[in-house]
Order: structure tokens, then C-alpha cells, then sequence
């Protein structure tokens, strides 16, 4: 790509903000971030330093007030801002894009979407982790066919944090869309959707585990896809011993792969992209096999892919500069969205939901 970037407009300095979207900005080719907007003095002080030459603004509507300067907006605040603030920048002319979830139901989501094919912007959504190592790698095995017929497909983001961190993630406030169903939950319900389809039937339980907490922390959800293949999702920060990241079965051979994909912690600890980013050492590859516990060897190590989300805001760069497609539609959010909204209802009225 040649010629002036585009200039990014970045709302929120929190996790979202200064770990994900602020470096995979600056790291692509294209983009340049232009502006942070948060209230809070000591991220103001991170961000300039992290960022010498960024604009800094204390509130949104400041940002609005320079739409004509900017050519993208990137939503990064708490959950229960970004229908109200992707609704502003597309009604300013911007683009957007917005952390998951994009917004509390379907039908807001939907609405997101309508109102940006309207204005002919894009609007896009931060699935991050359809660039994880781990999920690379299993699309590549799904796609070659080493699997067969893909029978469960098991998925695990589990953590152990048995003391709360307080914040807006945890309250029981429904407007604040905390809790771990519409966190980690958006993650693992994307990924089964990219890979198998769309959902006849969801079935979860979601339980309160953590002395005062207001929010789900320990979460299953079942789906039956059109296709016939069941996801069996988990999501939780009270698994004291953690089970394996990707379990899945098929015809031919099951793949089993443990830990996480190493690119957030990279973020977290300073690194940025650049040459074997998103590798992961050899020991830590899954295993393809029939008839065999991983756990003691049997099966083949596959070598796992390197991620790459990266990949994603080059992506969005590419549609706005030369028309290139949008990475992850609000529409493909929505559908994860109906699925989310039937597993709260499954888990609170204890019954399966059709879809």
C-alpha cells in the first residue's frame, strides 16, 4: 500500500485500548493512529508515552468534532457504549470498527448493520481470535480433510481466577453486558460458527461461582449445528486444573491442542509484530491421531500455525483503501449474538432453545 495512512480515531485505553487495537494499529501498514480518547490522567500519560506523536482527547464527542480529519473509528470501550458510539461515527461519516461484542443483542447489532449499509461504511467487528494459532491451525486440518466428517468439536477458554478484579466486566448490572457468556463466550461461539455453520439448537448452563460475584464466571454451552456436528463451548475463571484448548473429533483422527495462543501475552509484555510473530515453540504443538492419548504420546505432533491478528487490521485497511472485503461482518456478529442471547435464556429458563 503507498500514499498517505489513514487516520484512526481510537476510543478506550483499557485492555482493549493499549493492548490489542493501539500497537495492531500502529503496526499496520495503511493505518496510523491519529487519536486516543480516554478521561483518565494516568492511561492519557500511557498512551502519549507509548504513542509521542498521538492526539489526545478526554471524550468522544471531542473526536466527532474532528470527524472531517479522521478516516476511521475504532470502538475499544466498555460493552454498554458501543451501539450509542458506533451509531455516532457512522451517522459522522466514519467507519467503524468495534471491539466484541458489538453490541448487547442481535437486533441492535442488526441495526448497526442497516445503518451502515445505508451510509456505505464499513462497519466491522474485533474477532481477534479467528487469527489465533490454535484456530489456524484446525481450519487447515478441517480444510484438508485430515479430520473426516468433524463429529464434536470441544473448546475450552477456561482460566483460574477464584478472587474477583472488580471492574464494569463483573458487575451485575445488565446494561454493562459483563459477565464471561458475552466475553471469552463471544470468542468460542465465533470460532464454532466460522467452522461449522449455523446453530439449530443451544443448550447452557451458566453459574455464579466466586464469593461476590454478580455475573456468570463458569459457563457451558452445547450447540447443534445444521450440519449435524455438536460444539461443546467452555468458558470460565474457576477451572482450577485447565482442560485442552481445542478437542475435536472426526472421522479419520481427533486433533487435541493445549494452551493459548501466545499473541496476547506478547502484547501485554511490550512486543510488537514483527519476524516469528505469533510462533510457538515445538513442545507446545497439538497432536492428530486415532486410538491414542495425546498425554502420552500417541498421534502425530502437527505444527501449529503462527497467528496472526495482524492479519485483521491489514484486512480492514485493505477495504477501505481498494475495496477489499470486511474481515468480520456485524451480520456474522449478529448470528453469534442469537446464540448468545439463547444460551442466557437456555441457562436462566433451563430448557433447550431452538433456533
Amino acid at each position: 500500500m503507498t500514499g498517505t495512512p489513514l487516520r484512526v480515531g481510537l476510543v478506550g485505553y483499557g485492555l482493549a485500548g493499549s493492548v490489542f487495537h493501539a500497537p495492531l494499529i500502529a503496526a499496520t501498514e495503511g493505518l496510523a493512529l491519529d487519536t486516543v480518547v480516554t478521561s483518565n490522567p494516568e492511561r492519557q500519560r500511557q498512551a502519549r508515552a507509548e504513542f509521542p506523536d498521538v492526539t489526545l482527547a478526554a471524550t468522544p464527542d471531542e473526536l466527532f468534532a474532528r470527524a472531517g480529519e479522521l478516516d476511521l473509528i475504532v470502538i475499544a470501550s466498555p460493552n454498554r457504549t458501543h451501539v450509542p458510539l458506533a451509531t455516532a461515527a457512522l451517522e459522522a461519516g466514519l467507519p467503524v470498527v468495534v471491539d466484541k461484542p458489538v453490541a448487547g443483542t442481535a437486533a441492535e447489532a442488526r441495526g448497526l448493520a442497516a445503518l451502515a449499509e445505508e451510509r456505505g461504511l464499513l462497519l466491522s467487528v474485533f474477532q481477534n481470535r479467528r487469527w489465533d494459532n490454535d484456530f489456524l491451525t484446525l481450519r487447515k486440518l478441517i480444510d484438508e480433510g485430515r479430520l473426516g466428517d468433524v463429529y464434536r468439536f470441544e473448546s475450552r477458554f477456561e482460566r483460574w481466577r477464584p478472587q474477583l478484579k472488580g471492574g464494569w466486566r463483573e458487575s451485575g448490572d445488565p446494561a454493562e453486558i459483563g459477565g464471561l457468556l458475552y466475553d471469552l463466550g463471544s470468542h468460542v461461539v465465533d470460532q464454532a460458527l466460522v467452522l461449522f455453520g449455523p446453530v439449530t439448537s443451544v443448550y447452557a448452563e451458566s453459574d455464579v461461582r466466586r464469593e461476590g460475584a454478580r455475573t456468570d464466571d463458569d459457563t457451558f454451552i452445547a450447540l447443534t449445528h445444521a450440519g449435524g456436528v455438536r460444539s461443546h463451548l467452555y468458558v470460565s475463571a474457576t477451572t482450577a486444573q485447565l482442560g485442552p484448548r481445542f478437542r475435536v473429533l472426526g472421522s479419520k483422527a481427533g486433533y487435541v491442542k493445549h494452551g493459548l495462543d501466545p499473541q496476547e501475552a506478547a502484547l501485554r509484555d511490550g512486543l510488537r509484530p514483527g519476524a516469528d510473530w505469533g510462533r510457538e515453540p515445538e513442545e507446545l504443538w497439538g497432536r492428530v491421531g486415532a486410538g491414542e492419548s495425546p498425554m502420552t504420546g500417541g498421534g502425530r505432533p502437527e505444527p501449529t500455525l503462527p497467528g496472526d491478528y495482524p492479519a485483521y487490521y491489514a484486512a480492514v485497511a485493505r477495504a477501505l483503501l481498494s475495496g477489499g472485503p470486511n474481515p468480520v461482518t456485524a451480520l456474522e456478529a449478529a448470528a453469534a449474538l442469537d446464540v448468545l442471547e439463547a444460551a442466557r435464556r437456555s441457562a436462566h429458563e433451563k430448557v433447550t432453545v431452538t433456533l
